[in-house]
This record gives structure tokens, sequence and C-alpha cells, in this order.
């Protein structure tokens, strides 16, 4: 029987075709998942990474609260046009902390992988009571709710075990240091301790412009701030290059 035979008996045979197609991607299935098995981690690390801060978590958690995600993504891709509005490209590492990640495609606003530093945490705090003030043709809706919220984070050191155990690297000193650590990042004035020592870049000053209380948008605006900051990218990239070089 010629090869053309056997090709025409095995697509007129239901039974012959869904066995052939059931072997065809159990085999490819086992080539694409049979390596995790053997591999410590997916995800390159690189210098700079570091989990959030009790403060910083708080505000991502007021992020994610809020709905930001829905129209801010957090992932740069490797194109032109990306890389010139929004930066250099976003690396899987940067986001190896995050519990859920903020990838994503859906874009109303723009993306906020590396807005941390572009602009001052007065722009954000207007931008986020009144976004057409500062950007006249946005349809984003206001936060200004934020400024007037306490925020009540609950039990910080409790949700930095959780992230703990689902592998953030947080220290037994960082979770016992959790709830003074969210209260000396928004005031100067407190006594920090070693806090830059363990997370490095952090930054520790009144975010909402009122230091007589801790509020939702201080944790919000530091979060927003330290976004893309952590990595100097172009080192990481470079080091990206040098490892692809070495596995071909």
């Amino acid at each position: 029987m010629s090869l053309t035979q056997q090709h025409k008996k095995l697509e007129r045979n239901v039974t012959l075709l869904g066995v052939g197609a059931f072997v065809a991607v159990a085999i490819g299935g086992i080539v694409e998942i049979a390596p995790l098995f053997w591999i410590e981690n997916t995800i390159e690390k690189v210098d700079g990474m570091r989990p959030y801060t009790p403060l910083e978590q708080a505000g991502r958690d007021i992020y994610i609260r809020e709905g930001c995600y829905t129209c801010h993504s957090q992932m740069i891709r490797p194109f032109r046009d990306e890389v010139e509005r929004y930066g250099h490209y976003s690396l899987a590492a940067e986001s190896m902390y995050d519990h859920p990640f903020q990838w994503g495609s859906k874009r109303t606003g723009p993306d906020l992988a590396r807005v941390g530093g572009r602009y001052s945490d007065e722009w954000h705090v207007q931008h986020l009571k009144n976004p057409q003030s500062v950007v006249p043709q946005s349809v984003m809706p206001s936060y200004s709710f934020l400024a007037e919220t306490t925020l009540k984070a609950g039990d910080p050191a409790a949700t930095l075990r959780a992230l703990q155990r689902v592998g953030v690297p947080y220290s037994e000193k960082d979770i016992e240091q959790a709830p003074a650590d969210m209260l000396a990042q928004a005031d100067p004035e407190k006594d920090a301790g070693d806090l830059l020592q363990r997370y490095p870049k952090s930054q520790i000053r009144d975010f909402d412009g009122n230091p007589s209380r801790l509020s939702e948008m201080d944790a919000l605006v530091a979060y927003l701030q330290m976004l893309g900051t952590l990595v100097d990218v172009n080192s990481a990239a470079a080091q990206e290059a040098l490892a692809e070089e070495k596995g071909r």
C-alpha cells in the first residue's frame, strides 16, 4: 500500500485519525512539559530585583482592588514603537515576585511597567484625584477618595507570610518588621532602621502630601513610583543576550 493510500485510509477512519491525533498531541505535550520538572526556575534572575516593601505591596493590593489592571498593562513588548513610547521592554524577572502578575494586552491607558520616577508624587496625586486636570483627554475616573481614606492593610505581617509560602523570599525579620516598615516608609521623621538595606532602592517620604496620616493614596503612589526602577535594564539586557549566546 502506497503512502498516499495509507494517508487516505487514516483520514477516512475516524478512530484511526483520533488515535493518531492523540498520540501527536501527547508527544508534543511531553516534550514541552517534561523538562519543567527538572528545571528549578524558568526565570533568569537579574540584579536589583527584590520583593515589595509592605507599603508597596499594600499599594499593589489597592491597584488590583480598584481594577487599574483592566485599563493599564505592565508589559512592554520588544517592538520599536513600544520601546520608544514606554521604555525598555519588560523582563520576566521583573514580575517574578508578583502574585498575580500584571502583564496583559488590554490598554485603555498607557502601560505602567516603567512609570516609576517619570512623574512627581504631586502629579500622581493630582492625576488620581482629577485625571482630566493633567491629561485633558483622559477617560479615567476620579480616585480622590484614596487621599481621604486611612490605609487599613489588615495584618501586613500575615500578608508577607502568605507570599513567603508561595516563594517570595521575605526573611523572618521582614515579616516581623512589616507593620513598622509600612509606617516608616511614608514618614521620613520616623526611624526606618535597616529598611533600605533590606529593601534596596525603596523610597522613604510622605507620598500624598499629607503627613498627618497614612492614606491609601500614600500606598498606591509608593507602588507606582517603584515600577520599573529596580533593575538596570541595559545591564540586564546584556546579561540576557549573553545567556542566549551561551545556550546556542
